[in-house]
């Protein structure tokens, strides 16, 4: 569903008392910040990961999508990041929204209950069809890639 000005409404429920709904925490961000959802602290040693529950599912509008992205404080202050960076939430998936967080710092990390952890981008989706081809058209780039244009 959208709202008057075409700006997708993303339905939440949240799986128990305390969790925590998203929101922009500023009025130009593009992400509103995920929470954690913890009955206890998790300790995430260096080069450690783990799955960090946000006590949220989703209803993202079909045509859109949610991309879950790391938050530059964590990555600059902890080297704490989002592991598959962007994750992808589909707008038809109806199960929990769980943060994959891996430590690249030298020190472990505690992640408490309420932690801003990662934010969520709804972005809109273009399904692009698909044809075989028996040759591709000549480009100047060609097949190069790996740093081919350079630095």
């Amino acid at each position: 569903m959208t709202d008057r000005d075409q700006n997708p409404v993303v339905g939440i429920l949240k799986q128990g008392l305390g969790a925590y709904l998203p929101r922009y925490e500023t009025p130009g961000a593009a992400g509103m910040d995920l929470r954690a959802f913890l009955a206890e602290p998790v300790v995430i040693p260096p080069l450690g990961r783990m799955r960090i529950p946000t006590g949220l599912i989703l209803e993202i509008p079909e045509g859109y999508e949610g991309q879950v992205r790391p938050r530059s404080g964590l990555a600059a202050r902890h080297g704490v990041t989002v592991l598959n960076s962007p994750g992808t939430i589909d707008a038809d998936y109806r199960g929990a929204v769980a943060i994959i967080l891996i430590n690249l710092g030298a020190e472990a990390f505690t992640v408490h209950d309420g932690d801003r952890i990662a934010q969520v981008v709804i972005a809109p989706v273009c399904r692009a069809g698909v044809t075989e081809i028996e040759s591709l058209s000549e480009t100047i780039r060609g097949a190069g890639g790996f740093g081919s244009t350079g630095i």
